[in-house]
């Protein structure tokens, strides 16, 4: 009961601190939270840049409180402490021992991914919970059988996949795993309820993209990186390999702390083991080949929700040499990171005044709302603009929340009469 209350307060402080920080010192939404907003403004089953999900997120939130900004922190949050709740339910289960599993909870604040990054909600955040429910309910369906839990599995893959499509590495991963130890479990027609579940919610999606070009699918490609040296096989995924080693030094030098010498412990005749593997490393093993095969360029704030399981991987291979009475020298330095990140993020926002997060949308829109009622009396109803981030700040800050559009069909003109467009009333934002 102690370390279940101790985990219970550590996920209320991370919910309150990482909404109140972001609140009180950045004066605008970041980015992608506004790029989100001016999705859900006009919602469809996908957009030019990702699947839908995230719009989906914020427009609830809209719809409840508006444009308060502290909401969409807190949207975010959620989110993050939704995963760590799973991921502590698996540690629990696959290292046996309550206290182990607080501890590698405790380790993933050594994750930048995990705190600092994590007030601007985007399709990585996005992401975590549905990563860390994948993973729970998969070995759930393995062991289980529980068609609960099959329905569960399909709802939650097919939503993760909806935040991002790199959702299906860990998709993928948990095939492997299944393949490898497919003597080990017995078929169960409730595993055909999962991909059923699965590819219903994806339809509309999957409509949308045949419909509109699979322009998500281009963009995610053509963010990979369009020149394709042969040298780049090698040099992108060592830069891939660097960058993650660099992510994880703080998360390596918290567990030292843990220990009493460095001797790695496997136990291969354990099937929680390998399944860990699967959902920790291989992963990042196949976004590894991925790069060295395609010669892509790997976006460091892609590998998100990657590292969820990698506190309990460490807890895991360690678990002998985790050294009880070093404990309280564990929680000092993990107070400390939890305390310097959000004081660090803080003072970047009040010090760093040409940030995204400094941007006066409020006082963008106040001045399109008294120029446009200089010359009209009607509502603004629509901002159209390729500029998602200016037109997305006008949606957002606008009271009549105009719907952003990219740009007008092909036949809008001709659909529209001129007095409903006057009527309407559209703003142009310009690059």
């Amino acid at each position: 009961m102690r370390i279940n209350k101790l985990f219970y307060l550590f996920l209320s402080a991370h919910l309150i601190i990482w909404t109140l920080i972001p609140s009180i010192t950045n004066r605008n939404l970041p980015l992608d939270v506004i790029e989100a907003l001016a999705w859900g403004s006009n919602l469809d089953w996908g957009f030019n840049k990702h699947p839908p999900l995230s719009a989906f997120a914020v427009e609830i939130f809209y719809t409840i409180f508006g444009n308060q900004d502290w909401a969409y922190y807190f949207l975010s949050q959620i989110f993050v402490v939704s995963a760590f709740y799973f991921v502590f339910k698996l540690s629990k289960k696959i290292l046996n021992n309550d206290r182990y599993a607080l501890l590698s909870i405790f380790l993933l604040e050594g994750i930048f991914f995990y705190n600092f990054t994590t007030p601007e909600f985007n399709v990585n955040v996005c992401q975590l919970p549905f990563w860390a429910m994948t993973a729970y309910y998969a070995i759930q369906c393995l062991e289980k059988y529980k068609t609960k839990d099959c329905i569960l599995l399909g709802i939650v893959a097919a939503l993760g996949f909806l935040s991002k499509y790199l959702f299906i590495y860990l998709i993928i991963s948990i095939l492997i795993f299944y393949l490898i130890n497919f003597d080990k479990y017995k078929f169960k027609k409730n595993y055909l309820i999962v991909a059923i579940v699965f590819i219903v919610i994806l339809i509309p999606h999957l409509l949308w993209l045949v419909n509109n070009d699979y322009i998500t699918i281009f963009y995610g490609l053509k963010r990979t990186g369009e020149s394709k040296a042969f040298l780049d096989h090698f040099i992108l995924p060592f830069i891939f390999l660097i960058k993650q080693i660099g992510i994880l030094i703080p998360l390596v030098l918290m567990m030292i702390f843990l220990l009493k010498k460095i001797k790695i412990y496997f136990n291969f005749k354990n099937k929680h083991f390998f399944y860990l593997l699967s959902i920790s490393i291989l992963p990042v093993g196949l976004m590894f080949l991925t790069s060295m095969l395609m010669a892509f360029k790997i976006k460091t704030m892609w590998m998100t929700p990657f590292y969820l399981f990698f506190g309990t991987f460490l807890i895991y291979i360690f678990q002998k040499q985790i050294d009880v009475k070093k404990i309280k020298k564990f929680y000092v330095v993990f107070l400390f990171i939890f305390a310097l990140s959000p004081l660090l993020y803080g003072y970047i926002s009040l010090n760093y005044p040409f940030k995204r997060t400094s941007f006066d949308g409020k006082g963008l829109a106040k001045y399109a709302q008294s120029e446009w009622d200089k010359k009209f009396k009607t509502e603004i109803k629509f901002v159209r603009g390729e500029n998602e981030w200016i037109a997305g700040n006008l949606s957002y800050h606008l009271k009549s929340r105009p719907k952003w559009e990219r740009k007008f069909s092909k036949n809008y003109l001709n659909d529209k009469k001129k007095d409903e467009l006057k009527i309407q009333g559209v703003i142009l934002s310009n690059k």
